[in-house]
């Protein structure tokens, strides 16, 4: 295992043992801003799930209130007016069968992969590259639609995908460690809401068990139920 460093095992010894409210968890986070670079905060929800059912599989997307802090390059696999939208939107890379072919090379320099549904018969085969990465469009995340102008513009805005790994927890960024202190307890209020808000019936037992957010050379912080 790394060694820590030193500024991380001084930071470790400012962590609370108990839960705390988020306003309380974000105060004690930004005293982790002691880098040169703007941290990403990651929150992770640890649910009751078993992800190995597909009844009890949560994954989703939310625009958060106030973005995420980093502009996302966003990609739109389509053709004929639907590509003249895309570019007029401000899709950093617009195109059909040229830009499947690129990303079968391995190419995959972007943040976000929205298709048109006329597109799949194309986009289909790049599960095994795309899918792996969190890019695969998929109409559950929105990110198969007709509706481009929109989708583009709210992932501009700072809309998040999320969906649930092997361990039955969700990450998610949810902004900056240099945002202002509402900011984040907003972003964060919204992201544990909307996850409630999408609690698979299937689930029987305890749906959220435990929360903590991060930034991203920092230790956790839990945040109380």
């Amino acid at each position: 295992m790394a060694k820590k460093s030193k500024r991380y095992r001084a930071d470790i010894k400012k962590i609370k043992k108990d839960a705390l409210p988020i306003e309380q968890a974000v105060d004690l986070l930004k005293q982790f801003d002691n880098l040169k670079f703007n941290q990403s905060i990651d929150i992770a929800v640890r649910l009751g799930i078993d992800p190995k059912q597909g009844d009890q599989l949560v994954r989703g997307s939310i625009v958060l209130p106030h973005g995420i802090g980093k502009t996302k390059r966003i990609l739109v696999l389509t053709k004929g007016d639907k590509a003249k939208e895309a570019q007029d939107n401000g899709a950093d890379f617009v195109g059909d069968a040229d830009l499947v072919a690129k990303i079968k090379d391995g190419w995959t320099d972007f943040d976000v992969c929205i298709a048109t549904p006329d597109m799949m018969g194309l986009v289909g085969p790049l599960g095994k590259i795309l899918g792996p990465r969190g890019l695969m469009p998929s109409p559950r995340a929105g990110t198969v639609t007709m509706d481009v102008a929109k989708t583009i513009k709210e992932y501009k805005a700072g809309k998040v995908e999320f969906r649930n790994d092997k361990a039955g927890i969700v990450h998610a960024i949810v902004g900056k460690i240099r945002f202002d202190k509402q900011q984040l307890v907003d972003n964060i209020t919204a992201f544990i809401a909307y996850i409630n808000q999408i609690k698979p019936a299937a689930v029987r037992d305890v749906y959220v068990k435990g929360i903590t957010i991060s930034a991203t050379m920092s230790p956790a912080v839990r945040i109380a139920l």
